[in-house]
């Protein structure tokens, strides 16, 4: 199904964004599906580099799998800046990823940032501000 489908499905009204997660965006948008997955963060310097805006409480997204092919709506609840040394166990265990906590959450990230860092040209730091957001699954219903 596409994103344009799922949103018209879902009887949702307004403007959405339709994307993917990382580097595993099969895996991760299956977490948001079953409500493991309620968090994610990207780094601040590529929304800067690439003129973007940052995420606002109450946008809605369209999650993609890895095929492009919508697999849930979510509604975004928090939007927050955090340096990457400073984001809390909460927030790490709300990501949803490998055993829920920070040490695994710091070692995944530390790992992907580096390498999308560099891939913008950028260097990561454990002290780069991150974007941090929190979501809701509003479709399917949970």
């Amino acid at each position: 199904m596409t994103a344009e489908e799922m949103w018209t499905l879902s009887g949702l009204q307004g403007e959405y964004e339709a994307w993917a997660f990382g580097d595993e965006p099969d895996a991760l948008a299956q977490l948001v599906l079953a409500g493991r997955k309620t968090a994610t963060c990207s780094a601040c310097a590529l929304y800067e580099a690439e003129g973007e805006k940052l995420p606002q409480a109450g946008e809605y997204s369209v999650v993609l799998d890895g095929r492009e092919n919508a697999v849930c709506i979510i509604q975004t609840t928090r939007v927050y800046l955090a340096p990457f040394c400073q984001v809390t166990a909460d927030h790490a265990r709300r990501e949803g990823e490998g055993d829920l906590s920070l040490a695994y959450w710091r070692q995944a990230h530390k790992a992907f940032f580096t390498a999308e860092m560099a891939a913008a040209g950028k260097k990561f730091t454990g002290d780069m501000l991150l974007v941090c957001e929190e979501f809701e699954k509003v479709f399917p219903a949970p």
